[in-house]
């Protein structure tokens, strides 16, 4: 018996997760991307799981890091995004960083390849076709206008909506790396052992200070009148706005300078510190941490030459700003991330309401299987609360409903797991562990329970069609 395709519409990670997880379980795929036919404010190519903000998708460590931790899981579920960003890795001290460019062709090409994925160049400029009886759709943040109004339109929904700002790439050739130096912050090692996978450049409290009031006068992207509104991230803010909300805001955050020395003046303190990370396999191009910015680019240029190191850098991309829309999943979705009032829609991605590439791949994972299971005549419970995949189905299937401004974006973090009474709590000299020892013993205990769960959710579960 033939089976009908699931239609996913959008092609970015959650898109493409849940093609190949729906295609994985022998379901036929239809997915429509309309970067081919048409761009987007923020996209650069036609490829496939594009990333667009950053080339990292933070920390790998799955002994006591929530993301770390969602890292693991998916690769137990055979994710495409997280193996193929292994695949494509570069240094990053401990967190997950890929070649951009390698990372998107790679998975463009596993997806062209699969014999249940049909790949369609179009814009869906509205809702579905009623025949589409099973549709994911994953657009992500810059879903295009008129679906984005479609769907309002039919939920009654006022628009859900936050700017998002990418950060500036610099060309290595380009450093002055008689100021700057190689160096992870305490000397920590990423997963091939690299204690050296940033460049860091220093800066004086007086050239700190002058970086400080010319990023707050920097002319800035203007918005138009209806966006003024908009509330930002918290997670990506731009550095002009963190810098506006006080002078040493930065000094701890992206630009803090600790676990840092400077080989060229070790016996200096800088009073702040910019990073870059590696941003491709060739380490050609290197993206300022943390730098997101919605400053104009003649701005931009004029004021992040004033970084010591950077005053003849040459840049392969200046940052930018886009708007990004997400839903009020908490009132609009089912725990099958299913629309409530239109049950042949699910949804993917950050429209859903998560933040960040492995957030969006992580719900295209549970989309794709959700709707695959379906199809198979069977139905997937979402994993348990106390893992990764779980606790972020919950945040966005089970969270506030007094209002839509009580519903925002979120990373994975331990805040979202259910608490955890048993872990240790004394070092293994029987010492009374406290504060971030503590802290470190209790994320552990939380992700060996999600893994142990996830294992287990895993081997329970089964995408075979009905007897």
């Amino acid at each position: 018996m033939s089976i009908k395709p699931i239609h996913i519409i959008g092609g970015g990670m959650a898109g493409s997760e849940a093609a190949w997880q729906a295609a994985n379980a022998g379901v036929p795929v239809v997915l429509h991307e309309m970067r081919g036919v048409k761009g987007t404010e923020a996209h650069q190519t036609d490829k496939l799981a594009e990333l667009v903000c950053s080339n990292s998708f933070r920390s790998d460590d799955h002994t006591a890091n929530a993301v770390g931790v969602l890292h693991e899981e998916m690769r137990r579920a055979n994710g495409v995004i997280i193996s193929t960003a292994a695949e494509h890795q570069v240094p990053a001290g401990s967190a997950l960083a890929v070649d951009r460019e390698g990372f998107a062709e790679a998975v463009t090409a596993k997806l062209e390849a699969h014999p249940n994925v049909t790949i369609v160049r179009e814009e869906i400029a509205g809702i579905p076709p009623e025949d589409w009886d099973s549709v994911i759709v994953a657009t992500g943040p810059l879903t295009s206008i008129p679906l984005a109004e479609a769907i309002h339109t039919h939920t009654g929904e006022d628009d859900l909506a936050f700017f998002d700002a990418i950060a500036p790439i610099i060309y290595f050739d380009s450093i002055d790396m008689s100021k700057a130096w190689r160096q992870s912050r305490y000397d920590k090692p990423g997963p091939g052992g690299d204690t050296a996978a940033y460049i860091n450049c220093p800066l004086t409290e007086e050239q700190y200070n002058a970086f400080i009031d010319a990023l707050i006068a920097g002319e800035k992207t203007e918005f138009r009148d209806w966006e003024k509104d908009t509330p930002y991230f918290e997670g990506c803010l731009p550095i002009e706005v963190m810098a506006e909300r006080g002078r040493e805001t930065l000094r701890f955050g992206p630009m803090k300078p600790v676990g840092l020395t400077n080989p060229h003046q070790p016996d200096v303190k800088a009073h702040a510190i910019v990073q870059l990370r590696q941003d491709n396999a060739l380490g050609t191009l290197w993206n300022m941490v943390g730098f997101q910015t919605k400053l104009k680019y003649g701005a931009q240029t004029d004021i992040f030459r004033m970084i010591p190191g950077l005053e003849k850098a040459e840049f392969a991309r200046l940052g930018g700003i886009h708007r990004n829309t997400f839903l009020n999943s908490p009132k609009l979705l089912d725990a099958q991330l299913r629309m409530k009032s239109m049950p042949r829609l699910r949804f993917a991605g950050q429209v859903t309401g998560v933040e960040g590439y492995v957030e969006s791949a992580a719900m295209g994972l549970l989309a794709g299987r959700f709707a695959a299971a379906e199809r198979l005549g069977r139905t997937l419970d979402a994993p348990p609360p106390t893992t990764a995949l779980g606790a972020l189905v919950t945040h966005i299937t089970g969270g506030h409903l007094e209002g839509k401004q009580t519903f925002q974006p979120m990373n994975v973090n331990f805040g979202l797991f259910p608490d955890i009474a048993e872990f240790p709590k004394t070092d293994e000299n029987g010492k009374r562990l406290r504060g971030k020892a503590k802290g470190r013993a209790k994320k552990g205990a939380q992700a060996a329970r999600a893994l142990s769960d996830i294992d287990a959710w895993l081997a329970g579960q089964s995408l075979v069609a009905a007897e």
